[in-house]
């Protein structure tokens, strides 16, 4: 890959992000099915989900700010190493305990997805940060939607190890494609490690930072009591791993939000795309709750919606001088939020069914749209104090 980043090098950063956030994925049509084989509970098989998310948080915490202060190509590649072991890991657990031991790990890791984020940015002209962010995003949201069908088939054909199995595979491979010698910009380091984790805790302060990790917290809060919960009522339908995880294909249309949201944040329309995009979160579990082509359409709505406000976030906070820190700490609020929505979704699906699901979804939908009005607010002229008026 050279500085200035082509379409093959947006590409295969696309691919690597996208098979990277696919292992935080892979159990999540297999919550059941998982549960059953190691004896767990229905009612708590949502924190398998849970267990991933913490790891997530914390490798988003204490390595993705590494690419500050490290090469990037090389921690890049070190991360999908040890990724592949986790998923080992977690392929070969014989219980409880050793498969939350796998997870936490495979969530940890997996966070070499933002370093390449962050990667990509860096590599990218100004002028095309947005793009670049939007192509790498659609390789993150198909990756993770994918996984669903991916998990789904092949533990129909075979069993839930193997895609953890494959997954180990697909990591190495990618290992060993970013072996290959290739200059690219390195980081400048003029932080210790500890300042820059101190750095990285006072991104809280900027407002800007602040209500971006305040909208990735609900948006993904909402789509995780989504995509966590949804194979509960699918299981009581009947439908197998693989029809559950075929949802995930219809949520895939989502990726399309991302590039036409990156080049527009690049215009400077990133305000406008999440209000608009808030709004339609929100209103898409009016569609999810009745039917299941009610599900799928609402499904679709939701996705476009995140991925928008998402890339608009990235875009709009990201920085040269410490991109790996401000796309970590703003991935900690969509790390939590998915933990959240986890969690509580399965829990609410037990005691009280899909509608009051529904109704949380929403709920997490609407808290986006009050911060991203509340930001609009704050930036348009006519909020500011007038300096020639007495």
């Amino acid at each position: 890959m050279q500085p200035n980043l082509g379409v093959a090098g947006r590409a295969l950063l696309a691919v690597a992000a996208g098979v990277a956030v696919a292992t935080v994925y892979f159990a999540q049509p297999l919550l059941v099915t998982i549960g059953q084989d190691l004896g767990i509970a229905a009612g708590t098989v949502g924190v398998f989900v849970t267990v991933t998310q913490a790891g997530y948080a914390l490798g988003l915490f204490f390595l993705v700010p590494l690419g500050d202060l490290l090469d990037r190509r090389r921690l890049i590649r070190l991360q999908f190493a040890l990724l592949a072991v986790a998923l080992l890991v977690t392929a070969l657990a014989r219980n409880a305990l050793m498969l939350f031991i796998g997870l936490a790990f495979v969530g940890a890791l997996a966070v070499v997805t933002q370093s390449l984020v962050a990667y990509g940015a860096a590599l990218s002209d100004p002028a095309q940060r947005g793009r670049t962010v939007g192509t790498i995003t659609t390789g993150i949201v198909l990756g993770i939607l994918l996984a669903r069908t991916t998990s789904g088939v092949l533990t129909d054909l075979f069993n839930w190890r193997t895609a953890y199995l494959t997954a180990c595979a697909a990591c190495l491979a990618i290992t060993a494609l970013f072996g290959r010698p290739a200059p690219g910009p390195r980081p400048q380091p003029r932080l210790g490690y500890r300042e820059l984790l101190r750095s990285t805790v006072g991104l809280w302060r900027e407002p800007l930072f602040r209500e971006s990790a305040v909208r990735a917290f609900f948006i993904f809060a909402s789509f995780s009591t989504l995509w966590t919960s949804i194979a509960l009522p699918l299981s009581e339908r009947g439908l197998s791993h693989t029809e559950i995880g075929a949802f995930g294909l219809i949520g895939a249309a989502g990726a399309l939000a991302a590039g036409p949201a990156g080049r527009l944040a690049d215009r400077g329309r990133g305000p406008a795309v999440t209000v608009g995009a808030s709004v339609l979160l929100a209103t898409s579990w009016l569609v999810t709750a009745h039917s299941l082509a009610g599900l799928a359409i609402g499904a679709v709505l939701l996705d476009l919606a995140v991925q928008a406000i998402h890339v608009s976030n990235q875009s709009m906070i990201y920085r040269p001088d410490s991109g790996g820190r401000l796309i970590g700490a703003y991935m900690v609020f969509y790390s939590l939020g998915s933990a959240a929505g986890a969690i509580a979704s399965t829990a609410l699906y037990e005691r009280a069914g899909w509608a009051a699901v529904c109704v949380l979804g929403a709920a997490f939908g609407l808290g986006a749209l009050v911060s991203s009005v509340r930001a609009v607010r704050r930036t348009s002229p006519a909020s500011r104090p007038c300096e020639s008026c007495p």
